[in-house]
């Protein structure tokens, strides 16, 4: 049995999957998100790159998905008894009806604000009216303010501070109608408040800690008749635990009262502010999954839905379908795979959504939508067709469940990203692991200058790589020392300094990373000319990852993981997200720019995963770069348009030295520099691994972990005996000393 199964509960299916995965031990964004989701709430999700973020949303997915099939299966016959029967109802203090910063944990019992300076209301699901004598507790868990008691739907969450609620505060004092007095006594931590409600005799009192404090309010007649009153609270930065009845109360009301769990639902009347945007039950639907994952690439989509199909293996009583829809892959094979039947969706935004708007994917019985590297999709300008889906999706499902919203994103500190969690989230937590972006212990993360006055290999070089051709149209001459002159000699010395890195630390797999896809173009070009040609024997074997390879993308990275090529030429579409198990080396050509410090985070995320040690190499040139904006028509490809782009060109200066020193900044390090040979350093790190292989006698913890701490266990254990015996001592003392001097 792993630890999935002692921490999470998963079931049988999903362990006998962890096992095949070889998954023991949860990551630390597994273990805070899995019970959070399982819990039913929404969740914001930050780790490191590598860290498992991806299975901490598929485990809880596959595992719900799971069980509410055997649920549909299992419950039809029992559901007509339930009814019939009258079954308890589900009494909680209500998400859909409480103030914006007011927290309600997933069973509705345990209730929190930390407000500090506005009230924060809420009211239960259900109110009683007319007749009747009711009763609930609520004990306090938490310093602070807080008032309970009842109130009308027409109330404000301000309790007691309109005709229309009832409270009793902290302080000791009741309030109606803005009217504070005195009532009772104050009340405070741990301390237990009866609330009863006499509808029969028209009077509200209160209790604390089973002391009755008598009459606190008589109800107008114009409410008891025809008013449902609902049991009501307002906190300020306080946190209470309700009893409606579920368990046995702790101060029980006496015989003439009822809790309202256990009451007869002929005689509870449901909240009128829970959403009436739910899925109609009457319409046998087949396309309806009921988890949507979106993915920023296609790569990106087929690794989540890999993932969940792995976990889904061993469920096959009732079986899990899922389906991967992304662009380039025939959509009537896809609408076929909907109208048989679909549990789990994982897409692109492309072809999501054509789906959903031409009605060809049904989201009314979606419980999940799981926005996956959210950053990256707002960054691609997605941020509306998300909103669009969401407010498609019911925020309850036909079986009453209410649709969670995970986002996954490198930061949760983005404006953008926490724009959209307010939009379309309700009351997120927050597992943010990652705090400021740093490099990962298992990256040797090293930069090269590129200095063309000091290197000048690129003058007599017989192996130069063919330039993006910004300075074609210019007249550069070589020996200058113009700017556009050191431009060009930058460029070409990048390809001989690519081909150095390569044979100085014999890669046999790495990825490139190249600006634009025309610079990827060009890279290829050049790998396979120093090789011979293209075959898989070349030395220098490659292929590009990049949005004009549509069609060749998947099978090119499908070659580079199997080693059928060696190196992977790619934009940054493939910096996010892709697993690529033991990859040892990566090599930045340029440097993203200033507001894209992020993306240089994940491409160095590419290698040192899985406890294996990786090097990343920056290229980074001393002098401006002129290249092509990333928005000329042509992408820079038969482009003359040399001008700069404030001038009406297609073209602008590109600082790398700057943006180095701002990565830096960002990570708060120093990037150790190296020089054109590619020598790194052999420091303590560099010595004692090898790239791609994990570090030396590192074990998993799980294993020796009793040995481990052992000694530490031992040592405590004696200094508690240690204490103990000392206190003993002292008060053995004292009590001597006290009797001595009465004799």
């Amino acid at each position: 049995m792993s630890a999935f199964s002692t921490e999470f509960g998963v079931c049988d299916e999903v362990e006998n999957a962890l096992q095949t995965l070889e998954w023991q031990l949860p990551t630390d964004v597994q273990s805070e998100a899995c019970p959070l989701i399982l819990g039913g709430g929404d969740v914001l999700m930050a780790a490191e790159t590598g860290s498992g973020k991806t299975g901490a949303f598929c485990i809880p997915v596959v595992q719900i998905v799971l069980e509410t099939l055997r649920e549909k299966r299992d419950g039809a016959k029992g559901s007509a008894v339930t009814k019939s029967a009258g079954a308890p109802v589900k009494m909680a203090m209500n998400v859909w009806d409480r103030s914006p910063q007011f927290a309600i944990s997933p069973d509705g019992l345990l209730c929190q604000s930390r407000e500090q300076k506005v009230w924060q209301g809420a009211r239960a699901t259900y109110g009683v009216a007319n007749h009747g004598k009711w009763y609930y507790e609520v004990t306090v868990t938490d310093e602070g303010l807080c008032r309970v008691g009842f109130s009308t739907s027409r109330a404000t969450f301000d309790l007691g501070c309109d005709d229309q609620g009832f409270g009793f505060g902290g302080t000791g004092k009741k309030s109606h109608r803005r009217q504070f007095d005195d009532y009772g006594e104050p009340f405070g931590l741990s301390d237990t408040l009866g609330c009863f409600l006499d509808l029969d005799a028209g009077v509200i009192s209160y209790s604390k800690n089973g002391n009755m404090f008598g009459k606190a309010f008589t109800i107008a007649t114009a409410m008891l008749h025809n008013t449902t009153i609902f049991p009501a609270c307002t906190l300020k930065n306080a946190e209470l635990k309700f009893n409606f009845g579920g368990e046995p109360f702790k101060y029980p009301p006496g015989k003439d009262f009822h809790g309202f769990v256990g009451a007869d639902p002929k005689y509870l009347i449901k909240s009128l502010a829970a959403p009436v945007k739910s899925a109609s039950q009457n319409t046998k639907r087949q396309n309806c999954p009921q988890a949507l994952i979106l993915e920023p690439s296609k790569e990106l989509a087929e690794q989540t839905h890999n993932c969940i199909n792995t976990l889904k293996q061993f469920c096959k009583d009732p079986p899990i379908k899922s389906l991967c829809c992304v662009g380039g892959t025939n959509v009537r094979d896809q609408m076929e795979a909907l109208d048989a039947g679909i549990d789990i969706v994982t897409g692109t935004p492309g072809r999501l959504g054509d789906l959903i708007s031409n009605e060809k994917l049904d989201v009314r019985d979606v419980r999940f939508f799981i926005l996956d590297e959210a950053d990256g999709l707002l960054q691609q300008s997605h941020g509306d067709l998300i909103h669009t889906i969401w407010k498609k999706i019911p925020q309850l499902t036909a079986d009453n469940k209410r649709l969670q919203v995970v986002i996954c994103s490198a930061t949760l500190h983005s404006r953008e990203v926490k724009q959209l969690a307010d939009k379309i989230m309700h009351f997120p937590v927050w597992v943010d692991l990652k705090g400021q972006d740093s490099v990962p212990d298992t990256v040797h993360n090293v930069a090269c200058v590129v200095d063309p006055t000091k290197d000048l290999q690129w003058q007599s070089s017989s192996a130069l790589i063919t330039t993006d051709g910004v300075h074609r149209v210019e007249g550069v001459r070589a020996g200058t020392h113009s700017p556009e002159a050191l431009s060009e000699a930058v460029k070409l010395l990048k390809g001989i300094y690519v081909l150095n890195a390569i044979k100085k630390h014999n890669m046999d797999q790495a990825i490139i990373f190249c600006r634009t896809r025309l610079d990827c173009d060009n890279m290829e070009r050049f790998l396979w000319s120093q090789g011979g040609g293209r075959n898989k024997n070349n030395p220098f074997s490659c292929a590009c990852l990049h949005g004009d390879k549509r069609n060749d993308r998947a099978i090119n990275l499908e070659k580079f993981k199997t080693k059928e090529i060696k190196f992977l030429v790619c934009t940054d579409v493939a910096a996010r997200g892709l697993d690529i198990g033991g990859l040892p080396y990566m090599i930045s050509v340029t440097m993203p720019p200033s507001e894209e410090k992020q993306t240089y985070v994940h491409r160095i995320g590419r290698v040192g995963r899985a406890e294996r040690m990786g090097l990343a190499i920056a290229l980074v040139s001393k002098f401006k770069e002129k290249v092509w904006y990333h928005q000329c028509p042509s992408r820079g490809k038969q482009c003359n348009n040399v001008n700069l782009t404030d001038h009406g060109g297609c073209c602008k200066w590109y600082d790398e030295a700057t943006y180095l020193g701002e990565i830096e900044e960002h990570l708060g390090t120093t990037i150790p520099q190296i020089g054109p040979d590619m020598e790194v350093q052999a420091d303590e790190f560099a010595g004692k691994v090898t790239y791609g292989q994990k570090i030396s006698g590192n074990k998993s913890n799980y294993t020796n972990h009793v040995s481990q701490l052992a000694p530490a266990v031992r040592e405590l254990a004696e200094m508690e005996t240690m204490a103990q015996q000392s206190f003993l001592s002292l008060l053995y003392k004292k009590k001597i000393g006290f009797k001595s001097e009465i004799f």
